[in-house]
């Protein structure tokens, strides 16, 4: 199997550099270029063709926004990544409306950023662990709806009562409580669900129940 071709955007060589070297030790990935800023990106992603494209957000010339949309009229199915400090969250929505799957704090551990570059490349949306609840709220308000031209999943009634309790930021101790079953039961579900939506955190559920309609922003 090929490695996936990997292109960095971002204007600190520090930060590039601190990413290629963690990326450098998985064989199963290439860095085939780099960037500092938005325009320098476009050209490049013309040039290389990469799998994935990892961009920061705010970078000179052309922010990494504006060099979305122009990756997206390029080429649709441009798999992207976006980096952003903690304070960027309007900024984050901008970015995956643009045509971004994903997005990672810039101090995301290697284990985040390796599990962000394997589900974007499934063509599955990938939230950052630490996304916020006014991040998913933002989100859930905003154009993005990874889902909009994917097959209805199937869920059964029990775990729809399961996934509208975690979008009401229910504890699995609450939930459990609820709906009469142990801990572990509910985290098994949990599991299940996450797997059936290709989701991986809370976060992830949340976005899909609401962008599917299985849970309603105004039953809260």
């Amino acid at each position: 199997m090929n490695a996936l071709k990997i292109v960095i955007a971002d204007d600190h060589e520090i930060y590039r550099d601190g990413l290629k070297m963690v990326l450098k030790k998985e064989n199963w990935v290439e860095v085939v270029g780099e960037a500092s800023n938005g325009k320098q990106l476009v050209q490049l992603v013309k040039k290389t063709e990469p799998d994935i494209v990892i961009t920061d957000i705010v970078m000179p010339e052309m922010d990494g926004i504006a060099a979305m949309k122009e990756l997206m009229q390029i080429n649709p199915n441009t798999c992207a990544i976006a980096l952003s400090m903690f304070h960027e969250e309007t900024m984050i929505v901008e970015m995956l409306e643009a045509g971004a799957l994903g997005y990672l704090l810039k101090n995301a551990e290697k284990e985040e950023i390796i599990e962000a570059i394997k589900t974007v490349y499934k063509n599955q949306p990938y939230y950052c662990r630490t996304t916020s609840a006014k991040l998913v709220g933002l989100i859930s308000k905003s154009r993005f709806n990874p889902y909009r031209n994917r097959p209805q999943l199937q869920f059964s009634e029990r775990e729809i009562m399961m996934v509208r309790l975690v979008c009401m930021e229910k504890t699995s101790k609450e939930i459990s409580d609820e709906l009469f079953m142990s801990s572990r039961t509910v985290e098994g579900y949990r599991t299940k669900i996450m797997q059936k939506m290709g989701v991986k955190s809370t976060a992830g559920i949340v976005v899909y129940a609401i962008k599917t309609g299985i849970f309603k922003v105004s039953t809260v």
